[in-house]
């Protein structure tokens, strides 16, 4: 097992690491919409949240030799299901024509501000 971290995604704020590769996968911790440059910046609405945090995705993915269109499978946390057409749209944008296996599941809440929470499973490149 490899433990990855990068300073192009937000430090974890317990105790996880950002992602650990194993068997050539990749297991990306769910990533918020903070960015690591600016973590005081508001986050914004729900398709300006989904956008960030799957760079953050992104960000982890390729530390650990890995991209977004090697995702096998990724989970989707929000706040409100009435989300869903937001994320959705915004998640359809980012991922292009790559549709990996999905589940959006609706929390009472997240951590401070954010509506959108996205976790991934990735094979290395």
């Amino acid at each position: 097992m490899k433990q990855i971290s990068t300073s192009n995604a937000p430090q974890p704020g317990g105790h996880y690491s950002q992602a650990i590769v194993c068997g050539g996968v990749v297991y990306v911790a769910g990533q918020l919409a903070s960015d690591p440059q600016s973590p005081d910046q508001e986050p914004g609405g729900a398709g300006e949240q989904t956008r960030r945090a799957l760079r953050n995705v992104s960000a982890i993915l390729e530390a650990a030799g890995s991209r977004l269109d090697h995702v096998l499978q990724m989970t989707v946390y929000v706040t409100d299901i009435g989300l869903w057409e937001d994320v959705n749209a915004a998640y359809a944008e980012v991922m292009g024509d790559h549709k990996p296996a999905r589940a959006i599941i609706p929390v009472g809440e997240l951590h401070g501000p954010y509506l959108v929470e996205i976790q991934a499973t990735a094979a290395l490149s």
